[in-house]
């Protein structure tokens, strides 16, 4: 279902929200993506069981991808040919970009696969929904979620490198996966919510602070910085563009941007209410499920926030927590505003998202560096 239903829009000044003219909502958007956690947890529907014949499709592309000597990088929807799941991926793709916007897929077993073979399966599922985007500025298409060691206070690392919880936030694409290879030892669960019903609430009961959220802030880039660009980039948090509101948020590179870079744009005192208003509703409404091992979850970052809960370890080293992640860009994704050129670089759909700096090369590694 299209996310414009029942929205109204009206022209913000320039003086108020930027060099040129926002374009804001002004009533609720409501729909399937306009969902409430504690509502989600009585369903089920967003949960996609493989069946024992998906999931031989799946050994079988597993094999013939081996056979005929590939790399990762050629793993497209003909080379790896799923006769029957490719039915349900599309309706899963259908689902995250019209309708809920996040999906749990269950059932694929990893006892007897190899992390390569698991690699191999996840990229070859990722291939149906969307084309692989680089995640950082070393051009990792395949992602690992891992706690490294790292400290967070230094400006290059990033929170999904430590075992420290997410705010919530979007990723830098279309879509976003992940496949858990290995769980924590306690906590570390998966908390999503609808960026569509933070809209609407806050239109309805805040409406000063809803408002502030259409005006370009600026956003950390952490150390990675494509060719010509600031360290940081400059786009609204809500953004109304052909009919669909598309949201691109993380709290904390908003807030440290105004530490780290003084010649940026300094927020109100309303802008940062805003920004606590969003975080503290987005805990209230959110859905948290716990990752299996096998579990693959897929979110569509223009409707849905996504965080995750700080975890505690297991001692030895191959136990620890550990998830595989993909950025795809699907051909049907949705039209994007042209601000998001600043950190999608070509909003072109299937061709955009990802981070891309000077001396980025596209690769595919199945340990974290």
């Amino acid at each position: 279902m299209p996310l414009d239903t029942g929205a109204r829009t009206f022209k913000a000044s320039p003086r108020e929200y930027g060099s040129a003219a926002m374009t804001l909502t002004t009533g609720p958007i409501g729909g399937s993506a306009a969902w409430i956690g504690a509502d989600m947890t009585t369903r089920s529907d967003w949960m996609v069981a493989l069946t024992p014949a998906e999931l031989a499709e799946i050994d079988d592309a597993i094999a013939a991808h081996r056979r005929a000597g590939r790399a990762m990088g050629e793993i497209t929807p003909e080379t790896f040919r799923l006769p029957t799941l490719a039915g349900r991926l599309s309706k899963v793709l259908d689902d995250l970009l019209e309708g809920r916007g996040f999906v749990l897929m269950r059932g694929f077993d990893l006892a007897q696969r190899s992390v390569e073979d698991a690699a191999i399966a996840y990229l070859g599922i990722g291939s149906h929904l969307g084309g692989f985007r680089s995640q950082n500025a070393r051009g990792h298409l395949l992602g690992h979620v891992k706690d490294l060691g790292l400290d967070i206070q230094n400006p290059k690392v990033r929170y999904y490198q430590t075992n420290k919880e997410l705010e919530f936030h979007t990723d830098s694409c279309d879509v976003v996966g992940l496949l858990c290879l290995r769980a924590a030892k306690a906590g570390g669960g998966s908390r999503i919510v609808s960026s569509v019903t933070l809209h609407d609430r806050m239109l309805a009961e805040t409406p000063e602070l809803w408002r502030a959220l259409f005006n370009p802030m600026p956003t950390d880039r952490r150390g990675e910085v494509p060719p010509g660009m600031l360290p940081w980039f400059d786009i609204p948090v809500f953004n109304w563009h052909a009919g669909k509101l598309s949201t691109i948020y993380s709290g904390q590179y908003i807030r440290s941007a105004q530490m780290n870079y003084p010649e940026a744009r300094r927020l109100s005192a309303t802008e940062h209410a805003a920004l606590d208003r969003l975080d503290a509703l987005a805990a209230e409404l959110s859905l948290e499920m716990d990752f299996r091992p096998g579990d693959m979850q897929f979110i569509h970052n223009h409707q849905i926030l996504h965080s995750r809960t700080d975890f505690e370890d297991w001692p030895e080293p191959e136990r620890r927590r550990h998830l595989l992640r993909l950025w795809l860009s699907p051909r049907t994704g949705r039209d994007l505003p042209p601000v998001y050129a600043q950190r999608y670089g070509d909003i072109t759909p299937g061709n955009r998202g990802g981070i891309v700096v000077q001396d980025t090369e596209l690769r595919f590694t199945l340990e974290p560096t």
